[in-house]
């Protein structure tokens, strides 16, 4: 466990902070607070701490000043500050002090907890100089804002307050994020990529919580989101000759709400990287209009390989692959080069499904030499066998990754009977469980609640029913477990972005 040392001159807010979180879940154990700086430093000399969460106003010894001191005692140390008043005086000072971020009393409890899942991800993955905690620049919380408007944390009035505190730019009304990867030095393309954004004006330069580099963009309009990317692009080119420099990028959208869908986009755009290593530019919008899978006749079902997946349904998922490139080798005008296309993307799809329901990046997934091996393979057979080692590996680390029966068993009951009236409450009197533990239980195993989880895969479902013409939207509602429209539209255009008519006139044009 990481160890959290909390000061503050107020008793109320320790002991509030004490309470406002499960720490241990987090895998976080609080070693000790203090009443002020100097009580602090003496307990920081006798505690080791890994994050220390401070008051910047108190007695005795402000938070800079423990700052200072404290970083004597352990350089590697995480600082989060806390103030009851916006002081961008304060601010600057932090920054110089390499801090990961300046929280406002009262404490927002989402950000607290998006800081710390920061700064866990950084923690484990230790072993790069410990300098480079102490940048003296305002990446630090530029990246740890823009990571909360990314991925629909923050709200606007806070994330316009933030963005004026730190010198954003933000009033666009067309917003594009780009992502951008080397294949070598990833930490020289990600300097030169903000040094180019800030210098040439092409927006906002950060590294997502993935580590990748990225650029948020705004472009003069709907149309000017693939000149502005291979602008970008050409740049990286001049100025890095030798890196090899792939961008991805998402839609152009309209207003500030819809950046997440932008990035979501950009981040599936960068994933095809590994069905199209020669193209240097990968928009989501072009890729998505020219996959194999919008030629009904010669597709694969993605949704039926994502339920066999999440269900951890082997033997069914490996026979349904070899029934299906069984199936496309003998259509007509099946070509050897559009069947490879297919054995790549159905690997794709259970690398990104895969990463969907564990909530995390699964590069190890599918190895390097996989694509080789597809466009290698002298027989069907050959090609096949290497699509379902990826598919095997995939079941493998869904079932390595499953701690309690009792949630696997509720996640395939989702997935078979979503259009069921579904609740914690009635889980938890079918399996005998208290549901607030359940709950909890539930949250800690998937990264989402119970709730967030349901709507999350109805949705999806309902997306997939969308595609089929035959069916009206209020038909699709029900078939997802929605009786109530106007919940139903509002659920899918906050995780889609356009309402369910919308989207499905747009699969139809």
């Amino acid at each position: 466990m990481y160890k959290v040392f909390l000061t503050d001159d107020e008793p109320f807010i320790l002991e509030g902070l004490r309470d406002a979180l499960d720490w241990s879940s987090y895998e976080l154990e609080i070693v000790g607070t203090a009443e002020n700086g100097l009580r602090a430093l003496d307990k920081l000399r006798a505690t080791h701490a890994d994050i220390l969460i401070t008051d910047i106003s108190m007695p005795a010894m402000n938070g800079l000043e423990l700052i200072r001191e404290a970083r004597r005692i352990n350089r590697e140390l995480h600082v989060v500050i806390l103030s009851g008043f916006n002081d961008f005086d304060y601010l600057k000072q932090g920054m110089r002090l390499g801090i990961e971020n300046y929280l406002l009393k009262p404490i927002n409890l989402q950000e607290l907890k998006a800081t710390l899942e920061g700064i866990i991800e950084k923690l484990d993955r230790r072993g790069r100089d410990a300098g480079e905690w102490l940048q003296e620049d305002i990446g630090v919380l530029r990246d740890n804002i823009v990571n909360r408007w990314l991925n629909g944390e923050i709200g606007p009035g806070e994330l316009h307050e933030r963005a004026e505190m730190l010198g954003l730019e933000l009033d666009r009304e067309y917003v594009q994020i780009v992502l951008a990867k080397g294949t070598s030095n990833e930490e020289k393309l990600r300097l030169e990529l903000y040094r180019l954004a800030e210098r040439d004006g092409f927006g906002i330069p950060f590294r997502d919580r993935e580590g990748a580099a990225g650029v948020v963009m705004f472009p003069e309009g709907e149309q000017a989101g693939g000149t502005a990317a291979r602008r970008l692009l050409e740049r990286l080119r001049e100025s890095l000759p030798d890196e090899s420099i792939t961008i991805s990028a998402g839609d152009v959208v309209a207003g500030e709400d819809q950046v997440g869908r932008s990035y979501a986009q950009a981040k599936k755009a960068m994933e095809f990287a590994f069905i199209h290593p020669k193209l240097e530019l990968l928009e989501y919008g072009a890729l998505a209009n020219n996959r194999l899978s919008a030629d009904k006749s010669l597709s694969l079902d993605w949704g039926d390989y994502a339920r066999l997946l999440a269900a951890k349904e082997k033997v069914r998922l490996l026979a349904r692959i070899d029934e299906d490139f069984a199936r496309l080798a003998e259509a007509q005008g099946m070509t050897p080069s559009r069947l490879q296309s297919a054995a790549l993307e159905l690997m794709l799809h259970l690398k990104l499904e895969l990463g969907a329901i564990k909530k995390t990046a699964e590069p190890e997934l599918i190895r390097e030499d996989a694509a080789l091996r597809v466009m290698g393979a002298e027989s069907l057979d050959g090609m096949t066998a290497v699509v379902k080692e990826v598919a095997e590996t995939a079941v493998e680390s869904l079932v390595s990754d499953t701690k309690s029966p009792v949630i696997g068993q509720i996640l395939a009951k989702i997935h078979e009977n979503c259009a069921e009236e579904l609740s914690l409450k009635s889980l938890s009197a079918q399996y005998n469980i208290h549901p607030v533990y359940l709950g909890r239980l539930f949250q800690k195993e998937t990264g989402e609640s119970f709730s967030e989880y349901l709507n999350r895969y109805r949705i999806e479902k309902a997306k997939e029913l969308l595609a089929d013409s035959r069916l009206k939207v209020n038909e699709i509602a029900r078939m997802v477990g929605y009786w109530e429209m106007g919940y139903f539209y509002k659920q899918f255009k906050k995780q889609v972005g356009v309402s369910p008519t919308d989207y499905k006139a747009l699969l139809q044009a």
